[in-house]
């Protein structure tokens, strides 16, 4: 039986989450939230993690149960991300591996998002739609990799979204983009705006002023193109912008009229989360997988295809 406690920091969420063998022992998380038309600057959102890093790992081992004894590996979120509050997450858990004399294990923040996704859902070997503040992604497995069809040339759906909130002040709580579903629920008029779908790649940064519905329409159509090259009948939503309940039924429309099956997690784990850093630790170790404490350092660009998959077939 193998436990492993992830630390996760790479954007304005804050979290510690403990697995066991498939099992989410605990997941507490904190959010930085800034003042409406405001984005969160590095440093805050860095001062804010350390400010409340050590009580939620005091809260996820109380919730799991545990003492430091119990616990196998230690993983972290070695990138992509805002660096001050990837540094600030890196150091508190190179401190307590040393500290327990445990193994440190960094985890690509999107596989973490991918296999917390596969965990939940139980979805085989599904095209995932990755959608996020920092990252567009359209990816498959293939030969120990998890391969990108397709993304954005510019900036990531979510940026887009809270870039939008921020021009006209819509509130950071809980997030921008759960405010933007709320009030595009109560829209009745569809205004054409510019669809911008370059190959297997999207735009966003031209269509700022408009919005939602024509965004997901970009990200199904080249969805829907990834699944047709990898013979694909599942899709898996992940990411924050995941959670998006238009998104995933824009997604489930194309899934039916394709005889596919579409997997999606609610805020609990589409949002960043330490469990999900858990989750791809507890799959890395397992696979033989540990990092050296002087390679335990972090990258603000770490894409998704760098990854030697080594936990799957």
């Amino acid at each position: 039986m193998t436990i492993v406690i992830g630390f996760e920091g790479s954007a304005n969420k804050i979290g510690v989450g403990i697995i066991r063998n498939g099992e989410v022992l605990s997941n507490p998380r904190r959010t930085y939230i800034t003042p409406p038309g405001q984005g969160f600057m590095p440093s805050d959102t860095a001062r804010h993690h350390r400010a409340v890093i050590l009580s939620i790992l005091k809260e996820a081992l109380e919730q799991a149960g545990l003492k430091p004894a119990d616990i196998d590996c230690v993983a972290y979120t070695k990138g992509p991300g805002m660096g001050a509050p990837l540094v600030t997450v890196a150091i508190v858990a190179r401190t307590v591996a040393q500290l327990w004399g445990k193994p440190l294990l960094g985890v690509n923040h999107c596989i973490g998002h991918i296999e917390m996704g596969r965990l939940i859902t139980k979805a085989n070997n599904p095209t995932v739609l990755y959608v996020s503040g920092g990252n567009t992604q359209v990816i498959a497995y293939s030969e120990r990799r998890y391969r990108i069809f397709g993304e954005t040339i510019d900036i990531a759906v979510g940026n887009c979204l809270d870039r939008f909130a921020r021009v006209i002040k819509i509130s950071n709580d809980p997030s921008p983009g759960y405010n933007i579903e709320q009030m595009a629920k109560k829209g009745s008029h569809y205004v054409e705006l510019p669809y911008t779908v370059k190959g297997m790649d999207v735009s966003f940064s031209g269509i700022l002023s408009y919005l939602e519905e024509t965004v997901f329409s970009m990200l199904v159509e080249i969805t829907e193109r990834a699944m047709a090259h990898c013979g694909s009948q599942e899709v898996l939503i992940v990411g924050g912008v995941g959670c998006n309940l238009r998104l995933q039924e824009m997604m489930g429309v194309m899934c039916k009229e394709r005889g596919a099956k579409l997997f999606a997690t609610d805020e609990r784990f589409c949002i960043d989360n330490g469990a999900m850093i858990a989750q791809a630790g507890w799959e890395m170790f397992r696979s033989g997988q540990v990092t050296a404490l002087e390679d335990s350092w972090i990258t603000q660009r770490y894409r998704t295809d760098e990854v030697e998959v080594t936990w799957r077939d």
